[in-house]
């Protein structure tokens, strides 16, 4: 559902201004990415607040992202008959009712429903706002399109998880979730502008199974997947991991670091992609430079805390960066189906990211010390590289592509 059949509209289309509204949409992403990394942030004062274990209140992210994966394109199905502006705003009201029941949450069985339903309003609204995105532009100017989609994420992390997490040391974490509330408000006022815009219909579960039967999109999705329980297995206990090999509570200024490394990568890597067009080779380096930076991160914390600036900036800006490519990579694979793949590469990123944050609090609770986490999720991450180049090439080599291996 990221990326649709219907997205090549002629020049005509796209000299009519259209592309203008590309940025109401990432204004969306933007509230998306807040209330996806801020409660990693808030772990602290939830577990505190609730009096939950840290393990079992990073339990709300898993839930958030389980539902992204799972909830969202079961409901997206539903919704299929629908325009995609309709959608979209549906959308938004789901995910801005998620945030205000969890601002109101009492306990934690109740916070856990709360993200459920705002995990599954985000699952509805980021792919369709890819493929809006896509759909409102030229084919050579996709890349920047669906950068700045995902730019959307990264901005919203940069800026709003540490304003959330500052708000909340004054008014506590429901502050924040209100704060998130007023976000998508405000996104959902934004998308009443909207044109109109042809997608396809989202692709039913089966039919998205169904093709991971060609060796080269089930490796691709796999990389994805692997690389989502890498990246939020570490991000949510990112707080957890500077107190144990940093000696630190204070985590506002890592995540300004990893989302300022977001905005970099997810800006840079749509104009480098469309420029070089080397997908394959795009997503080798930032995989190799992610591994890089989360094998470095204990070294550098151990050492000194500053020192952890650069490796959380690396990492953030690979991180960010990797799904572009990843998008792009699943279009040549099934170009005539690349609705269903690249919706199957977005439900596999956040299917991970839950997974990740499961695995994450179940090491930790096991005690497993929380500065050694990195070393686990680098490891993930250097088998998405292995699987990358050994996999995904050999299957271009065998011709599992229908277009031209890029």
């Amino acid at each position: 559902m990221s990326v649709t059949q219907t997205t090549e509209p002629t020049t005509p289309q796209t000299r009519d201004g259209r592309g203008a509204f590309i940025p109401l949409l990432a204004l969306g992403t933007f509230a998306l990415g807040v209330d996806a990394y801020v409660m990693a942030g808030l772990l602290p004062l939830v577990s505190d607040s609730l009096d939950v274990s840290a393990s079992s209140a990073g339990q709300m992210v898993t839930v958030f992202t389980l539902c992204y994966a799972l909830g969202g394109p079961v409901f997206a199905t539903l919704l299929a008959a629908r325009p995609a502006k309709t959608v979209l705003g549906v959308a938004l009201v789901i995910f801005t009712i998620g945030n205000a029941l969890t601002a109101l949450a009492p306990t934690l069985t109740v916070l856990l429903v709360a993200r459920a339903v705002a995990g599954i309003g985000a699952g509805v609204y980021s792919p369709i706002a890819a493929a809006t995105a896509a759909g409102l532009t030229s084919p050579e100017r996709r890349g920047r399109a669906l950068a700045t989609v995902m730019g959307g994420l990264s901005i919203g992390t940069v800026v709003g998880v540490p304003a959330g997490m500052l708000l909340a040391s004054h008014m506590g974490w429901r502050g924040t979730l209100w704060l998130i509330t007023a976000l998508g408000v405000v996104a959902l006022i934004g998308i009443v502008r909207l044109p109109d815009v042809e997608v396809s219909a989202p692709p039913p579960l089966g039919r998205r199974v169904r093709a991971l039967a060609g060796g080269r999109v089930a490796g691709i999705v796999t990389v994805s997947l692997l690389g989502g329980i890498s990246s939020l297995g570490l991000y949510t206990y990112l707080a957890e991991f500077l107190k144990d090999a940093a000696h630190t509570d204070r985590t506002v200024w890592a995540m300004w670091a990893w989302g300022a490394g977001g905005i970099i990568g997810s800006l840079l890597i749509g104009p480098v992609v469309d420029r070089t067009r080397r997908p394959f080779a795009a997503v080798t380096c930032v995989l190799a430079l992610i591994v890089a930076a989360q094998f470095a991160l204990p070294v550098a914390a151990h050492t000194a805390a500053a020192l952890t600036v650069v490796p959380l900036v690396i990492w953030g800006a690979a991180g960010w960066a990797v799904q572009v490519p990843q998008q792009h990579q699943l279009i040549a694979a099934q170009p005539r189906q690349a609705t269903v793949a690249v919706s199957l590469n977005s439900s596999a990123v956040y299917l991970g990211s839950g997974i990740g944050s499961a695995l994450g609090g179940l090491v930790l609770g096991l005690g497993t010390s929380p500065g050694t986490l990195p070393y686990w999720t680098g490891a993930l991450t250097l088998l998405a590289l292995v699987l990358h180049l050994t996999v995904v090439r050999g299957a271009v080599r065998r011709g599992g592509s229908t277009s031209t291996p890029s």
